[in-house]
């Protein structure tokens, strides 16, 4: 078994495991990477992502976001549509923010490329990662190398940055002292990707007695378009033509109307909620999805690996460059109260937006009247604007 050394081990090339990585080579601290895809399936495996200011912030600040800046598309406000009117939610005036629509996978490549460019040591198409001895001060782990070859790697701290199929977060034993908090919501998203003009220059969230639907945009030509479906649907039930009409009948009217287009991507999205406290266990700490996932409506996921991983970095520097311990001891009670302002916000949307099973005519003008209320007050607006634009780093 060949064996090698590093500062952190970092559990996974996602979001959170590569922005860690970055941010550590910023502060002088080593890093090694074990990721079980290979390069050319993180690159093309497509995400969205909606990025909030502080997250595109951050991406510039340490020089992941030329591209970023170059590609992305700005936007100022998102439109609420219910009883076939729009109400626009305008970032901007409200609290003086933004975000960027600019794809996950996007992000994924940006940081790539510059670790590789930095010399960083991303260990791609690994298999049966373990994590040993966690508990001390001298954890290791073991893998085998893409080209079948046992390795161990010598840490002192690792991070778990596996996503949600994560094996590091098994390490934490529950119920002793993992408590896992999960929701499982009664509806889900079926997803397209589709050659179209853009139907709306920022986001549409819709609101219609047949079902949620979300307007978005990829590029000036690709469009991301969401329908609110039953869990166990099945993307052979839509064809082109019915997922089209659904989309006219949920989103037109009073300036809105849907442009039509190729569909060349489908896909159904599953709607979970869920926390893992705590985020860490002797020197082992999660990040990310492998620690939480919060359903899409708030656009939450991502930032919340970016504003984890952020205070992670900190948190590791002061020990492993100082000795002062107290700060990684305190990760989870740092980053939490905003990973549940982050559940809470994304259950809120949801609920909002969606048509609920079983919903009686009273529970349907009962939402319309909460997102009445909240559109035509200041404050019901000022509130919206705030939470999906995001909150400070720290």
């Amino acid at each position: 078994m060949s064996e090698s050394r590093t500062q952190v081990a970092v559990v996974g090339a996602g979001p959170a495991g590569l922005m860690l990585s970055h941010l550590l080579h910023l502060r002088g601290i080593e890093s090694v990477v074990l990721e079980a895809r290979s390069r050319e399936d993180i690159e093309a495996t497509i995400r969205a992502g909606v990025l909030e200011q502080n997250t595109v912030d951050l991406m510039v600040e340490t020089g992941v976001g030329d591209r970023l800046k170059a590609e992305g598309y700005e936007h100022h406000g998102v439109e609420f549509r219910f009883g076939g009117r729009g109400h626009r939610i305008a970032f901007d005036e409200l609290v003086g923010r933004a975000v960027t629509v600019y794809p996950q996978h996007e992000v994924n490549k940006d940081l790539i490329a510059r670790r590789l460019a930095d010399g960083g040591d991303i260990r791609f198409g690994v298999s049966d990662v373990q994590v040993h001895d966690h508990l001390t001060d001298r954890p290791y782990l073991t893998y085998t190398d893409a080209q079948g070859n046992p390795q161990r790697l010598d840490a002192l701290l690792v991070a778990g940055c596996d996503g949600s199929r994560t094996g590091t977060r098994g390490l934490i034993p529950a119920p002793q002292v993992r408590t896992d908090h999960f929701r499982q919501y009664p509806f889900a998203w079926l997803g397209i990707l589709a050659e179209a003009p853009r139907s709306s220059e920022e986001l549409i969230y819709a609101r219609h007695e047949r079902g949620f639907a979300l307007i978005s945009t990829r590029t000036a030509d690709v469009q991301r378009h969401y329908l609110q479906v039953d869990p166990d649907d099945d993307v052979a039930n839509w064809s082109d033509d019915r997922i089209w009409s659904e989309l006219h009948a949920r989103v037109d009217g009073e300036g809105a109307e849907i442009k039509d287009g190729r569909i060349f991507e489908k896909s159904i999205l599953q709607f979970r909620s869920f926390v893992c406290e705590p985020m860490q266990h002797g020197n082992l700490f999660l990040a990310g999805d492998a620690a939480h996932t919060v359903p899409p409506t708030g656009a939450k996921g991502l930032n919340l690996a970016v504003a984890d991983v952020f205070v992670l970095a900190r948190s590791m520097d002061e020990y492993l460059t100082r000795g002062d311990r107290g700060r990684l001891d305190g990760y989870t009670a740092e980053v939490l109260p905003r990973v549940w302002r982050a559940q809470h916000f994304s259950w809120w949307m949801s609920s909002m937006l969606h048509a609920h099973p079983g919903s009686s005519p009273f529970d349907n003008k009962r939402q319309d009247a909460e997102l009445d209320a909240i559109t035509r007050s200041v404050a019901g607006r000022t509130l919206i604007a705030e939470q999906y634009t995001g909150w400070p780093l720290v």
